[in-house]
């Protein structure tokens, strides 16, 4: 008898402080249901169309002002995908091959994959260019128009990268509902981001190849043969959530980073190299506009980086974004939403 008493009588250990806060913030369904609903399905079916956009720019200031910018044409895609969550894989084919033949050759590669939770983001890209570049505007060349546009096959590069991200005010704004479509907003509500972010930059600039009206007045300092740098930076921003209509949602969010930038510069052979250690300001963009009404959606969706990397008499810019239009339907209700017969 006592001994059962004695077994009754014990008291479960709490967890402690610790997990206690790793559950918590494990805990990723944790939302105002006043501002936010859950999606009540499932599974998703989108079709959707990317368009890749690109630039890149380089600078010098003595002896006199000048800048050449770089483009390639956008990259057209078309997809299907299948998603579970706030997770959509699926497979993308390029408009040009169906249309017509293209060189592979001066194809690149682009990869990006962006994962959205209610407290947590993630974005990875990787992105080699081909030699389909163009140069669309040209400032501080004598008898050259702003406007001169010609084919340059003289830059190439080789970007990957990594942003984390956390949303402070996770319960009432959700990124998942303008990105990913796995919850509704249903109130506007905004937050503070803060976030890290790493990326290595590798880019062949043969400055040779460009027309001898250009190479013949360039500034010494724009003749850079090889830029490699590690980019580090901590971000911190703001976005926001309208809901302007029933089952209508735009979104917009602004986050500035400070970047720590370490970079080796290969000069023509009649120069030195140049190690650079500096810190510069970059720039993330996300916008977005959707229609939901937890059934079927649809909407379009930009996504934009840009880099900014400056030392002596020498700087480069350089920005890409993916914006993408699409429309699909969600299926097969979660357990606890079927009506129990």
């Amino acid at each position: 008898m006592s001994d059962s008493l004695q077994t009754d009588s014990v008291i479960p250990a709490k967890p402690s402080a610790f997990k206690r806060a790793i559950r918590k913030f494990m805990n990723f369904s944790d939302f105002d249901t006043l501002y936010i609903s859950p999606n009540r399905y499932n599974y998703a079916l989108m079709t959707t169309h990317f368009s890749n956009f690109e630039y890149y720019s380089v600078t010098s200031n003595l002896p006199q002002p000048q800048k050449l910018s770089f483009s390639p044409n956008p990259h057209n895609k078309i997809g299907l995908y299948f998603g579970w969550r706030w997770i959509f894989l699926g497979w993308s084919v390029d408009v040009d091959d169906i249309y017509r033949k293209t060189n592979r050759r001066n194809k690149g590669t682009e990869f990006d994959l962006s994962l959205y939770s209610s407290k947590l983001g993630v974005d990875i890209f990787y992105r080699r260019t081909g030699n389909d570049y163009k140069i669309h505007k040209v400032t501080g060349f004598d008898d050259i128009a702003s406007d001169y546009s010609e084919s340059f096959d003289g830059l190439k590069v080789d970007m990957k990268g990594l942003n984390l991200f956390y949303v402070f005010n996770y319960r009432r704004f959700s990124y998942p509902a303008a990105f990913s479509q796995s919850t509704n907003q249903r109130r506007s509500a905004g937050s503070m981001i803060a976030g890290f972010s790493i990326s290595t930059h590798d880019l062949n600039f043969d400055y040779t190849r460009l027309p001898q009206a250009i190479q013949g007045s360039m500034n010494e300092d724009m003749k850079v043969e090889h830029i490699k740098y590690t980019n580090i930076s901590l971000t911190f921003g703001y976005a926001y959530n309208w809901v302007f209509a029933r089952n209508w949602l735009a979104c917009l969010s602004l986050t500035p980073a400070v970047a720590y930038k370490t970079s080796r510069i290969e000069k023509i052979e009649s120069q030195t190299n140049d190690w650079y250690k500096n810190f510069n300001i970059d720039f993330i963009l996300r916008a977005g506009v959707v229609y939901n009404n937890s059934k079927y959606f649809a909407g379009t969706s930009f996504v934009g980086r840009s880099y900014d990397y400056y030392r002596d008499n020498f700087s480069m810019n350089n920005g890409f974004g993916t914006l993408q239009v699409y429309a699909g339907f969600n299926f097969y209700l979660k357990k606890q939403y079927k009506k129990k017969k």
